[in-house]
């Protein structure tokens, strides 16, 4: 564990360091969200909360791709390198998931904020507590699958190419769970006809990690 903190403590200092890359995720969030509240705007009867419950999740999917993307490309063939003599490939696969989990609930609590302070909440039903829980699975199970298949296109060279590709399959489910839970929840519904989706994202999270530790450290070996 302390040789997970410190290869976090690493992510968080470059981060620090390369701060335009976090302000282009917030400019990105602020701009998207604008965009949609001038389009919108205009045509209110149109906005109802299934396209309100869309558009929100198109949102975060594309934050959560340009966010999780730069995870192995920033990292330089010697430092990669000198991991490997003194860190197993499990530790490394799981500091990066465990970073961009925490990065992912940042930009997934302020794109939330951010997008309800300017569309609003359709309707008056909306099962906020559900919404939340739902929003918090969303931003793992993103992290740990788009983290996976970060490591996989960081070994090709049009690393970006492949990375759109690759996480398409992996993510379509998810994201398909996701808007369902969360149209049930701004619905109103009864929170045991989520309990199946629920589980499934439980089960998916559980899974994408699970084969992350597995498989990683093969690619590492390459």
């Amino acid at each position: 564990m302390q040789q997970i903190r410190v290869l976090i403590g690493k992510e968080f200092r470059l981060e620090w360091r390369q701060r335009y890359a976090l302000n282009g995720m917030l400019l990105y969030i602020v701009s998207t969200v604008f965009v949609c509240f001038l389009s919108f705007s205009l045509r209110r009867n149109q906005l109802t909360p299934m396209v309100w419950n869309t558009l929100f999740w198109i949102i975060l999917l594309f934050t959560a791709i340009n966010a999780i993307a730069k995870s192995f490309v920033q990292e330089r063939s010697g430092r990669l390198l000198y991991y490997y003599t003194l860190i197993s490939p499990q530790k490394i696969i799981l500091s990066k998931i465990l970073y961009n989990t925490l990065l992912m609930l940042v930009l997934a609590g302020l794109g939330f904020t951010i997008y309800t302070l300017v569309m609003g909440v359709p309707g008056q039903d909306m099962d906020m507590p559900l919404f939340i829980v739902n929003l918090l699975l969303g931003a793992v199970g993103f992290a740990a699958s788009l983290t996976l298949v970060a490591g996989i296109a960081s070994k090709a060279e049009n690393s970006a190419t492949l990375m759109a590709v690759l996480s398409f399959p992996v993510v379509l489910p998810l994201l398909l769970m996701l808007i369902r839970v969360s149209k049930n929840a701004l619905d109103g519904l009864d929170r045991s006809v989520s309990l199946d989706e629920i589980g499934t994202l439980l089960a998916i999270d559980a899974i994408v990690l699970v084969l992350s530790i597995l498989l990683f450290p093969y690619l590492w070996r390459s």
